[in-house]
């Protein structure tokens, strides 16, 4: 795993030098601590930071070919390289190192951009083609490895990570807030790709390459399956195909040359994949679990019987989060504003999981893939009501929403049961935007500055197709149109939140400390083949069950308890954090004078959310940690007295 930066320009006078170059690969250098490197020529500047994982000896980087004319830095892991090279020398190439990187050297010149398909991994890339002054930036299929750029005619700029382009002055890099981006940021606790939350910076989508040549940029998507599509094939070829597809996956990505663990907290998906790499491991594989005091976000027991079950050789570390302590450091390590509070027990259970392995499988994506989260259910039931009369769907959506009486708990079932109901009378589309939602569109336009929102409506005049959030989701919802509402739902969760959130976390939270994530989940056949199961294999509304193939294809690896357990979310207990421990510095951070003078917000209405939450009238946990989050970037990241 590592760290990539680099520039690719027309004329001399945009060259990237040495100093701005060594600046940007400083700042990404927690994601490659063991080696660095530069290549640069009269056209182009890569730069490397490397955590060795494979090949300790050969992996250095930049790498080219034979004639150097082909350069490459990469962040990630091929899992299939074995047998990409056999190809290759098949072909008549010679590879003189045992790793992946040169792999991809090769295919390039065999193949072109024709090549990504043709990878099964983790990535983020950079190739500089010398001998036709082109640069191919390109990105993994489900997004796990993040890549940024900014593209201004002249010169292209991209890197691994937002803060590595901060490294630049501001004559370079710009610091102008994105005022769309900031609105969906409120809208779903994280930045959607393409944008990012800085003018004129991108993010290069997952399944995508990017050419740029002589100052043209063209994108590309490589990966497009046919998420309509539904197989024939009987329950039992289903169950028997999964079980071989997760195996094999499992099997690849246990690949490495240093030492290699899982995180196990004792959900199914978990689990199943320490319960795989157990079968192929001559030793009790490692596997690690965060436990807190609170009872409500604390799984360990489940951890513990499933490494028993196992018989993993397993680690629990029980820490009580000091909320002022972690919250600098995630702003500073998350360098886009990001509300995803479950982020802190990432970073806790990254860190401790460091101290003994290299290298972590987790269990990412199995609840998009096979119904997991409550919310499908929700979407389940709220299809039935559809079909309700009009008179009894009219109850359920009005009177009887509103009789339910409010609860300022964040994870109690009253606040989620009368959540659901007053989003069941909007369209589908609508009422999923509400229920995974920060703040409402209402909401927003309460709580945004005269100024702000004049602002906001002239970006939203200047670039009309994304001036509703909504239309991220919509467009993700429009790419399954013909597969029923809880598929779409898990198809546009796989499009946006879970390489726009969870894989962003994870990524970010276990790089910190060095610390390379895989999913097997993630394997492109895993999840072609998930998405080609009928909804009836994965969710039955009848008894409340979820995952019902995966659950069949990994009966043996899954003790009864957890089996039937239901799902607990990893996170922190938020709202507590802000009406004890965290209240003073809540007022001192929102009410403060250098925060509401940036021109974003409406004053009283930032004092009524805290003092709301504070006094427990309300529960406003999740709006707090956004705005607070998005505070502490601006100080960690942009002037701290001005946000245009």
């Amino acid at each position: 795993m590592c760290g990539i930066a680099g520039a690719a320009w027309t004329n001399a006078g945009r060259a990237l030098g040495d100093a701005p170059l060594s600046a940007m690969m400083a700042r990404i250098a927690h994601r490659g601590p063991d080696d660095s490197g530069i290549y640069r020529n009269a056209h182009a500047a890569l730069g490397f930071r490397r955590l060795s994982i494979v090949d300790l000896e050969g992996g250095h980087q930049p790498f080219s070919n034979e004639d150097g004319t082909v350069w490459v830095v990469f962040n990630g892991e091929i899992y299939n390289f074995l047998a990409l090279r056999r190809r290759l020398e098949a072909r008549g190439h010679t590879l003189r190192s045992q790793g992946d990187t040169e792999v991809l050297v090769h295919l390039y010149e065999d193949e072109g951009t024709a090549m990504f398909p043709l990878l099964r991994g983790m990535f983020a890339l950079a190739i500089w083609d010398a001998a036709r002054h082109t640069l191919v930036l390109a990105r993994d299929r489900l997004g796990q490895k993040p890549l940024v750029y900014r593209h201004d005619g002249a010169r292209i700029t991209f890197a691994s990570e937002l803060k590595a382009l901060l490294a630049l002055p501001e004559s370079e890099l710009p610091r102008q807030v994105d005022p769309l981006a900031l609105d969906q940021y409120l809208t779903f606790g994280y930045v959607p790709h393409p944008r990012t939350i800085l003018e004129g910076v991108y993010k290069l989508p997952p399944a995508h390459c990017a050419v740029w040549h002589e100052g043209r940029l063209t994108l590309d998507r490589y990966w497009n399956p046919d998420w309509n599509s539904e197989a024939t094939t009987s329950p039992g070829e289903d169950v028997e195909r999964l079980r071989e597809t997760l195996s094999d996956a499992v099997r690849e990505q246990m690949i490495a040359d240093v030492p290699l663990g899982a995180f196990l907290s004792g959900g199914v998906d978990s689990t199943i994949i320490a319960g795989l790499m157990q079968r192929v491991s001559s030793r009790p594989v490692q596997t690690f679990a965060i436990g807190f005091d609170d009872p409500k976000f604390d799984e360990t027991r489940y951890a513990e019987l499933a490494a028993r079950h196992l018989g993993t050789e397993h680690h629990t570390f029980r820490v009580t989060p000091q909320a002022w302590e972690v919250l600098p450091a995630l702003a500073e390590q998350f360098d886009e504003p990001f509300a995803d509070s479950s982020a802190v027990p990432t970073w806790y259970v990254s860190r401790e999981t460091r101290r003994s392995v290299t290298v972590a499988l987790t269990g990412d994506a199995g609840d998009e893939l096979f119904g997991g989260y409550d919310r499908y259910r929700a979407v389940a039931l709220a299809n039935l009501i559809d079909r309700l009369p009009s008179g009894p769907r009219a109850v359920l959506c009005g009177p009887l929403a509103r009789a339910l009486p409010g609860s300022t708990g964040a994870k109690s079932a009253l606040r989620r049961v009368k959540r659901m109901l007053e989003g069941v009378a909007e369209p589908a589309e609508t009422r999923y935007m509400q229920w995974v939602g920060t703040f409402q569109e209402a909401q927003r336009v309460a709580l945004y500055s005269d100024r702000w929102l004049d602002t906001l409506a002239a970006a939203g005049v200047a670039d009309p197709d994304e001036a509703d959030p909504a239309t991220v989701l919509s467009r993700a919802f429009a790419a399954a149109p013909k597969r029923d509402p809880v598929t779409r739902t898990m198809i546009a969760d796989i499009l946006t939140y879970l390489p726009c959130d969870l894989l962003v976390k994870v990524d970010m939270a276990s790089m910190a400390h060095s610390l390379e994530c895989r999913g097997p989940f993630l394997d492109h056949r895993v999840v072609e083949l998930a998405l080609s199961m009928p909804l009836e294999r994965k969710l039955r509304l009848r008894g409340g069950r979820s995952k019902v193939v995966l659950k069949q294809a990994f009966a043996d690896l899954l003790p009864p308890e957890i089996r039937t357990r239901p799902k607990m979310g990893f996170g922190v207990p938020i709202d507590r954090w802000f009406r004890g421990e965290l209240k003073d510095e809540l007022r001192a951070v929102l009410l403060d004078p250098v925060c509401l003078g940036r021109g974003l917000f409406r004053e009283a209405e930032v004092a009524r959310l805290v003092d709301e939450h504070i006094e427990n009238r309300a529960d406003h946990a999740y709006k707090l940690w956004a705005l607070l989050m998005l505070e502490l970037w601006f100080r960690n990241h942009i002037d701290a007295h001005a946000a245009f």
